[in-house]
């Protein structure tokens, strides 16, 4: 692919895990969550722009934001500095925020909640010739204890689902389809 997705896969990881928090327990649990977060986002974001010209639109329309998910989740943006508030290059605080793509976020959160259907979003990842394998998304599609453990918000099934349920019918006739096919 020739378009560069990562602004869009790092901003809604990002947002993922800051929706849904690991629990306190160090730096190795926050990287487990993280991990975890990408890797869904990754698969996600493949899966939903599948050809560099999907990729190309996405870049140049815009992902849309995180605003209507923020509202569905509770979290709270004040936490990270409130519209108006600036970095230190002068960017808005909570710039990052729009790049995060709501069909990607909601595709990563069925993921998450949902070992096999990650499972099959990665085989079908790997027959489009999109790159990655089960080993290279082990963490999402084969998560062990110590992931569970440091991903429990980040993969609880009734805490995900109003961002699940966003999108997810197209998620599954994104996985039905030809895996060549732009996803709805």
């Amino acid at each position: 692919m020739s378009v560069d997705l990562t602004p869009v896969i790092a901003a809604t990881a990002q947002w993922l895990i800051r929706a849904y928090p690991p629990p306190p327990g160090g730096p190795l649990g926050r990287a487990l969550a993280e991990a975890q977060a990408r890797q869904a986002a990754t698969v996600a974001a493949r899966l939903r722009y599948p050809g560099a010209l999907d990729a190309e639109l996405l870049v140049m329309v815009g992902p849309g934001g995180s605003d209507r998910l923020d509202r569905l989740s509770g979290a709270d943006t004040a936490e990270y500095g409130e519209y108006g508030e600036y970095g230190e290059y002068g960017e808005p605080a909570d710039a990052w925020r729009t790049w995060v793509d709501e069909v990607v976020a909601s595709w990563a959160a069925c993921l998450l909640a949902d070992p096999a259907l990650a499972a099959t979003a990665v085989a079908a990842l790997a027959v489009s010739g999109d790159g990655g394998t089960a080993a290279d998304f082990r963490r999402l599609t084969a998560p062990g204890d110590h992931d569970h453990r440091a991903a429990a918000l980040l993969r609880h099934p009734d805490l995900l689902a109003p961002v699940a349920e966003l999108h997810r019918p197209q998620l599954l006739r994104a996985l039905q389809a030809d895996p060549l096919e732009p996803a709805c």
